[in-house]
């Protein structure tokens, strides 16, 4: 099994170091793959330093400025592909997401296409999300559920695992959304394909360091995009079902 960690950074400069410890001590077999969108505050070169650490498990992508999560995500994970991953892990670089949780992670992907991350499954916890922000992530989460028909209960998590066959097969090349809501296409768009997809307990805190990168705009965009998503997969949905058939 080749595992590809792809982290998406944007002054992430104070996380960086001891995230990256702390990964390849959890995963001592693991690469990584940061991709930086000219951060201000260094991270960019700071990940270039790191790399000289571990020359053959860490990998850096220098985007021009500030793109988009979802963006640098296709560009993460077609790089990740490219090289040879056989699983590929997504996670926040602000320790938000339980870096002692990825061995479980990879247990269950043995067995699964997709293991999410899962703050809304008996055992999963958000002690760092409160007021407005968790109204936000839960009332979300309802409303696309109920639009979109999906079973898993945290459609915005940003804690995966892939097996490389589903990203290969989910057209990266045509993704709607770019923030917050491009969780929700990915696990869509693989719910869509009928893969194996679990929902994995996780406690969920605030970031440590830096600030939140959500914003209105960010979530309005998402749920404007649900109802997209819901009338293309009509046409998706007639298209794959002929090709089972064929």
């Amino acid at each position: 099994m080749s595992v590809f960690l792809v982290i998406p950074t944007y002054n992430e400069k104070d996380n960086l170091p001891l995230l990256v410890k702390k990964v390849f001590s959890v995963l001592p077999e693991a690469k990584m793959l940061i991709v930086d969108d000219a951060s201000p505050d260094g991270t960019g070169v700071l990940a270039e330093n790191l790399r000289q650490h571990y020359p053959e498990r860490l990998f850096v992508l220098h985007r021009a400025g500030k793109q988009g999560l979802g963006s640098a995500y296709v560009m993460g994970f077609r790089q990740a592909l490219r090289l040879g991953a056989t699983k590929v892990i997504q996670m926040d670089a602000d320790f938000s997401h339980p870096i002692e949780r990825l061995p479980k992670m990879l247990a269950l992907a043995e067995d699964y296409d997709l293991v999410i991350g899962s703050r809304y499954v008996e055992g999963g916890q958000t002690p760092g999300l409160k007021g407005l922000r968790k109204l936000i992530s839960w009332g979300g989460g309802v409303y696309t559920r109920a639009i979109l028909g999906l079973k898993v209960r945290d459609v915005t998590s940003g804690f995966k695992c892939f097996d490389a066959s589903v990203l290969a097969d989910i057209d990266l090349d045509n993704f709607k959304m770019s923030g917050y809501g491009f969780q929700i296409e990915l696990i869509y768009k693989t719910s869509l394909r009928n893969y194996r997809v679990v929902e994995m307990p996780i406690c969920f805190k605030s970031r440590r360091q830096g600030e939140s990168k959500m914003g209105f705009k960010i979530v309005l965009e998402a749920l404007l995009n649900v109802l997209v998503l819901r009338r293309d997969s009509f046409a998706f949905r007639r298209a794959y079902s002929a090709q089972l058939d064929y």
